[in-house]
């Protein structure tokens, strides 16, 4: 699709003033969130709650809080403070003291004179220690933190309860945690059995900030993230699903540019979307796809780590959706990896059906 300067300009338009709800984790929303902030719209990014690696792993077991890696992220994203204080949140400590990058360690100290925070994201300890000062109160060290970061948007838990999300194997098997979900693709150089569905292991409640914005909203983007882990980890807590049914809003999901090893390996555009649908207990409104051309390169490099370009089927996806938007939404970074084009992807999202051929 060939997007006019009309088709641009009312897809704006039809953006400004709406509430817009973005459902995911990990950094398939961060684009979208950070080209969102420079519209006239409302912005509530829903944030998954089952990570359970790295620094957030590491902060749960030793303070016995919530994870808190995505929702930095998504702070991150909606930022308007400048880049001091994006580089901060973002800041990670390395092994070999607290300079990240592998930098000289300041003062010449090494690891061992910092035991305790080698590893983390300085972002994650300062959320930790908002949560602290606000006698655990994980809401309010969100909005101390929105507005240390003068975000153009709110951010909010799908759940205040730690979630523990389980994978159901083809084989019978059970595996459990969002991080070895995540990752098994990367550790198993074999035959990885498909995953027949996800739970979580206790059922929690949806957090009533996200259950709000989700009621309240004009467009619901979902996606673009790991379909399992980033995505219906979200769905299978008690409430999110039955809220976006209920909404009057848009709903629109975006496809993911790559299939993900060990977790939607030969997947088509259509799987993707059927799967959405069935933990959504409906359809949704409109699917984005991207059609087109993935440097060779690339290609190679990411068919080395199992994952390959999802193909888009436009006559399946015409059964499982009522607007189907198929255009090039791929953008190239720093030579090595794929995302998407986050302006061609809002030209996607909310250029009118009309519009639309």
């Amino acid at each position: 699709m060939q997007w006019t300067s009309e088709q641009r300009s009312h897809a704006l338009l039809n953006l400004r003033d709406k509430n817009v709800v973005t459902i995911g984790g990990g950094t398939g929303p961060f684009a979208l969130l950070s080209t969102l902030k420079r519209y006239e719209c409302a912005i509530t990014a829903v944030v998954a709650m089952s990570d359970s690696g790295g620094s957030s792993r590491r902060l749960m077991d030793e303070l016995g809080t919530l994870p808190v890696g995505d929702l930095r992220q998504a702070l991150v994203a909606l930022s308007r403070k400048g880049l001091l204080w994006r580089e901060v949140f973002t800041h990670r400590f390395g092994d070999n003291g607290p300079a990240s990058g592998g930098g000289k360690p300041l003062g010449g100290t090494s690891s061992s004179n910092y035991p305790g925070i080698s590893g983390h994201s300085l972002g994650n300890l300062i959320i930790t220690a908002l949560q602290e000062i606000n006698k655990g109160n994980l809401l309010h060290a969100i909005e101390d933190a929105q507005q240390l970061l003068d975000t153009a948007g709110k951010v909010a838990p799908v759940t205040l309860t730690h979630a523990i999300l389980c994978a159901d194997l083809e084989d019978g098997s059970v595996i459990e945690g969002e991080t070895v979900i995540d990752t098994r693709g990367e550790k198993n150089p074999g035959p990885l059995s498909p995953i027949k569905r996800i739970h979580l292991k206790e059922p929690v409640s949806a957090c009533d900030e996200a259950l709000r914005a989700i009621r309240r909203a004009d467009v619901i983007v979902i996606g673009p993230g790991d379909l399992y882990t980033s995505i219906l980890s979200n769905f299978v807590v008690d409430g999110i699903a039955e809220a976006i049914r209920a909404s009057d809003a848009q709903k629109v999901y975006v496809c993911n540019l790559m299939t993900k090893r060990g977790e939607t390996d030969g997947y088509r555009a259509s799987d993707f979307v059927r799967t959405i649908s069935e933990y959504l207990g409906g359809r949704v409104d409109r699917v984005v796809v991207h059609d087109g051309v993935f440097p060779e390169r690339l290609r190679e490099r990411y068919a080395n780590d199992g994952q390959y370009p999802v193909e888009p089927d436009p006559a399946e996806l015409a059964k499982l959706a009522p607007e189907v938007v198929i255009d090039s939404l791929l953008a190239v970074y720093h030579d090595t990896y794929v995302r998407h084009d986050s302006g061609r992807l809002l030209q996607a999202i909310f250029t009118p059906a009309i519009y639309i051929s």
